[in-house]
């Protein structure tokens, strides 16, 4: 008898019916259930192969939210993610460089400056 174990646990799912997370069977079942109705749905307006794909795409995004997985994330918390990132938070970034040399002597420069002109200040009223 061999058991399989993950490597990392975090990516164990419980199997359900056929091998499927719960998820994946719901998912799974809404797929089939959305191609059913779009196959009976319009089954006299279009011709069988042209239905066969209306029936392919109409099912897939429902099956893709079951299977698919980014970063950890579900397809919708990616989504809301994604949605979240682009439009309601959207940022603009700007390189501004900055010379850190030039700000840490910038000080030191205007106090001899000023140091200077006091010197020619005293010099001149002298």
């Amino acid at each position: 008898m061999e058991v399989k174990i993950n490597r990392e646990i975090r990516n164990y799912t419980e199997s359900i019916f056929f091998g499927l997370s719960l998820r994946q069977f719901i998912f799974s079942i809404l797929a089939c259930g959305v191609a059913v109705l779009l196959y009976f749905l319009l089954k006299g307006k279009f011709g069988i192969e042209t239905l066969s794909w209306v029936c392919i795409l109409g099912a897939a995004p429902f099956a893709a939210l079951g299977f698919i997985t980014y970063n950890g994330m579900t397809a919708e918390k990616f989504i809301y993610a994604w949605i979240k990132s682009e439009f309601l938070i959207p940022k603009r970034l700007t390189f501004k460089p900055t010379n850190y040399y030039y700000e840490l002597l910038k000080d030191k420069i205007e106090k001899e400056d000023l140091k200077n002109e006091n010197i020619e200040n005293v010099i001149q009223a002298g």
